[in-house]
């Protein structure tokens, strides 16, 4: 069997074991593989082929898996769903008290409870969204 096609069948068999792992590690050390069986197309000896793999996994791995990995765990930057509500405000429709109520966020009407359990917040009150808790916000009074 030719080199080449050892070195491609590593670089894939690494590519699949990337798909499992998500470490970022195999995926680099499976284009190594591929670059590796590249130089071994062109004709290089087998010990210019490991230097070659050598190479270019040691400086995958320890330049580009870091790079890769900060822009992988990066913390989310916009809320989505119901966690963008959180913070906003909210116009009070019916009387909320610590058992409920309903309040109108971004024209949409949803029931309320206040943060508070023993606040009583009027109809007509602006009031903030402190959190969601399944499809009922919890609010407290602006003053």
């Amino acid at each position: 069997m030719d080199p080449w096609l050892i070195w491609l069948i590593v670089a894939a068999v690494l590519a699949v074991a990337e798909i499992f792992t998500l470490t970022a590690a195999l995926g680099l050390l499976s284009a190594a593989a591929l670059v590796t069986a590249g130089s071994a197309a062109v004709g290089m000896p087998l010990p210019l082929q490991f230097l070659v793999f050598t190479i270019v996994s040691t400086v995958t791995v320890l330049f580009v898996r870091p790079v890769a990995l900060r822009h992988v765990l990066r913390p989310q930057v916009e809320r989505f769903g119901v966690d963008a509500l959180i913070g906003k405000a909210a116009y009070v429709v019916s009387e909320v008290t610590g058992a409920g109520g309903r309040v109108r966020i971004d024209g949409e009407e949803w029931t309320a409870r206040a943060y508070d359990e023993t606040l009583v917040i009027p109809p007509g009150k602006t009031v903030d969204v402190m959190e969601i808790s399944g499809a009922t916000a919890i609010v407290y009074p602006r003053d």
